[in-house]
């Protein structure tokens, strides 16, 4: 046996079976992509072994794109759990065969509640598409196991025909990345899209700030013991002047200067980098990326410093730009 070829085998069938559902794809997808929009309550998606993994995962799909959605184990609703379902649901309920005993058992119940079921099988005359509102048939294709009957082929479809009904969904809805970040805290794409440079940057007594009258002395010891590499220096009304960085009095030492004879005004630099406290995260991520610094104050509507912002911070959380 020729490990790669029997590999690729598998790839062309379930690539011929993708093929040969998108090119079958008609008004039935139309429709049902109308109802789950349409839809009061929630959309349950049900199925039965390969078909039920793939079913939780449309779900999810569905959920993580803007279509408020739940998976529903079909052995587990005969014991209660039909108890989540409403009039107001839409059941999409997944079988090949279309005969699968959990899903056949639950549909006179699912009926009897009201909710309406979308059939999805490749089978026509099975059970379920009988007992569908509306049922989506697949078109004849091969599974790509070697004796013909592990569901290979036709969860590929499945799967990638949930995909389809979400993200067509999803823009219909006008579903925005910010929306996803909603949706998506603790990932890095959600930090990305909703922390702001208010939620990561040092605040209040950490944060090292000065008046404009400091010594260099007040300077030094306000660097090490906030530990920010970075002072901003204030007007009365607290809006910043200028900064002073670690990098900045170590330039003034190379030079062999003394420090203690020159003022704050004569070392800070006036025209810092900025950022507004409202701004996204990954925005001034860039800007430390793009300006070759670490940190930078951050400023209010006014002009006056709330904070300061550093590189590792935002990375530590995982928003890497």
């Amino acid at each position: 046996m020729d490990k790669l070829t029997e590999a690729r085998r598998v790839f062309d069938i379930e690539i011929e079976a993708l093929r040969k559902m998108r090119e079958s794809l008609d008004d039935t997808f139309v429709h049902i992509l109308d109802e789950i929009v349409a839809c009061q309550g929630k959309v349950i998606v049900t199925g039965m072994g390969k078909p039920g993994h793939v079913g939780t995962k449309i779900a999810a799909t569905l959920a993580s794109l803007g279509t408020s959605s739940f998976f529903l184990h079909p052995a587990e609703a005969m014991h209660g759990d039909l108890g989540m379902v409403t009039s107001k649901d839409l059941v999409i309920a997944i079988s090949y065969s279309g005969e699968s005993e959990e899903i056949i058992k639950i549909l006179p119940n699912i009926k009897m509640i009201g909710a309406k079921i979308i059939g999805i099988t490749g089978n026509a005359d099975s059970t379920l598409a009988v007992n569908s509102d509306i049922v989506q048939v697949f078109p004849k294709f091969k599974e790509a196991c070697y004796l013909g009957l592990a569901p290979t082929s036709s969860t590929t479809v499945e799967l990638c025909y949930g995909d389809a009904l979400a993200v067509v969904a999803s823009g219909i809805y006008g579903f925005k990345d910010a929306d996803f970040g909603m949706f998506h805290p603790a990932g890095a794409l959600g930090k990305k899209l909703i922390l702001r440079v208010e939620d990561l940057m040092t605040t209040g007594e950490k944060n090292a700030v000065l008046p404009a009258d400091a010594t260099l002395k007040d300077v030094i010891l306000e660097l090490s013991k906030k530990g920010l590499g970075i002072v901003s220096i204030v007007d009365e009304g607290g809006c910043l002047l200028g900064v002073i960085t670690d990098g900045d009095l170590r330039g003034q030492l190379l030079k062999g200067v003394d420090i203690y004879s020159l003022s704050v005004d004569d070392i800070m630099s006036k025209h810092p980098f900025t950022i507004r406290n409202n701004r996204l995260a990954v925005e001034a991520l860039n800007v430390l990326k793009k300006r070759n610094i670490s940190y930078m104050p951050v400023l209010d509507a006014d002009r006056r410093v709330v904070g300061t912002i550093r590189m590792k911070d935002i990375v530590n959380v995982g928003i890497v730009g």
